[in-house]
């Protein structure tokens, strides 16, 4: 029997088994998915990689003009003879995975329940360029975590989406899925799982959206943990004086590093279809725009993207952007996020807080600021790490949410 009957047949036992499917499986709104991508599909890929065609690069140069072309090389030549798609699925599909229609898009989900029934549900929310993919390192370690170093106490049930024009997630069709769609959309999937109380956690687009989230339904969000904060300056002349000194020049240092590698976000949030034509087509194309991001924004001891992250982890993530074919659709949030405004002022979240703050992160916000936007109720400064903590630091990510969680359950 193949691996995909397998599980189709184990997610069919699954639904009908649990008493917290059985009613939401009653009128099929909530139905199994199985990740198959066709030999087709890996052929062509092949093919494409085997006809790149590389631009020149300064002998002087490394990653100061873009992606360094040297390793790129070495990647795309890794991709096309020894990268294996098929087990990079068969990790996905080891996980429950389903799909469910939200105002008019079938959105996937990872739905991966703790064996302790008490276990805290947890939405994990990737950003841009990420996707699920970011989270299987943790996955496992949160809904068991006696076999990670933690206790039963700390189980969570997770639910990871694919935000909508993400991954195996529906394309948008018309405009307006700014954030703030996305959060009540994200919202809605956990009022159809049947869970009136969870937790949020994310980063990038994920930890803007659960913002939103959090601000939007407080009554039912739990907590709330970001490793990627942001707030706005205090508006209180008096309280922005108060900024430690040694938050402002931190910020201020980010803010620089950012002026050389946010080119990408003006072209996203005005053209995204242009750019889209080319990487699209291209798989050489995708993968030196994803992995410039990948190494320019990670905490990279010797500054080589393998520091921190293998082969197969940065292109199962970006396998996955072009088998679905999600890279223009997923860099529209930058767009509508600048063209469709907000419903209704974003307002304080009074949600209970929790910043874990990576010093490599892109954006670095005080703490005195963000507690005038949020209940800080936990801010943790990190040893180490960056901007895709679930992937590069898992261990220290996973400490700070059981500690968080378990602090304000209480």
């Amino acid at each position: 029997m193949s691996l995909p009957l397998i599980k189709l047949l184990r997610n069919a036992v699954l639904v009908s088994t649990c008493a917290w499917a059985n009613t939401m499986m009653a009128d099929s709104e909530i139905r199994p998915f199985i990740v198959s991508i066709s030999d087709v599909q890996i052929s062509d890929l092949s093919a494409r990689l085997a006809q790149r065609r590389l631009p020149d690069q300064l002998r002087s140069d490394s990653w100061q003009y873009g992606t360094d072309t040297d390793y790129l090389d070495e990647l795309l030549n890794y991709w096309q003879h020894e990268f294996d798609w098929r087990q990079q699925e068969q990790r996905l599909n080891a996980l429950d995975q389903f799909v469910t229609e939200i105002e008019g898009l079938d959105i996937h989900f990872i739905h991966q329940r703790s064996p302790h029934p008490d276990a805290t549900p947890l939405m994990l929310t990737h950003g841009w360029p990420g996707s699920v993919v970011e989270f299987l390192k943790i996955i496992d370690p949160l809904i068991r975590p006696e076999l990670y170093g933690g206790e039963a106490a700390d189980a969570f049930h997770v639910i990871a989406p694919s935000l909508p024009g993400f991954g195996f997630s529906e394309k948008p069709s018309e405009p307006g899925y700014n954030p703030e769609k996305m959060a009540h959309s994200l919202a809605a999937l956990m009022q159809r799982l049947g869970y009136e109380r969870y937790g949020l956690q994310g980063g990038d687009w994920g930890a803007i959206i659960n913002r939103l989230h959090a601000a939007r339904y407080p009554d039912r969000v739990i907590g709330l943990h970001s490793n990627f904060v942001l707030a706005s300056p205090p508006a209180d002349p008096e309280v922005l004086a108060q900024t430690p000194a040694r938050d402002l020049t931190r910020r201020e240092a980010r803010q620089a590093f950012m002026n050389n590698e946010s080119a990408y976000q003006q072209i996203q949030g005005t053209k995204p279809q242009t750019l889209g034509v080319g990487l699209n087509d291209s798989p050489a194309g995708l993968a030196a725009w994803i992995l410039e991001k990948f190494h320019g924004w990670s905490d990279l001891p010797t500054g080589h993207p393998e520091d921190k992250f293998s082969k197969d982890e940065l292109l199962t993530n970006i396998s996955l952007y072009w088998f679905t074919q999600t890279i223009t659709s997923s860099a529209r949030i930058y767009y509508e996020n600048r063209s469709t405004p907000l419903r209704e002022p974003l307002g304080f979240v009074s949600v209970p807080t929790a910043g874990a703050i990576f010093p490599k992160e892109i954006y670095l916000t005080p703490k005195l600021w963000a507690e005038q936007s949020y209940n800080i109720v936990r801010w943790t400064e990190m040893p180490r790490g960056g901007h895709f903590a679930a992937l590069e630091e898992p261990e220290l990510l996973l400490a700070d949410i059981r500690a968080f969680f378990k602090q304000i359950q209480q």
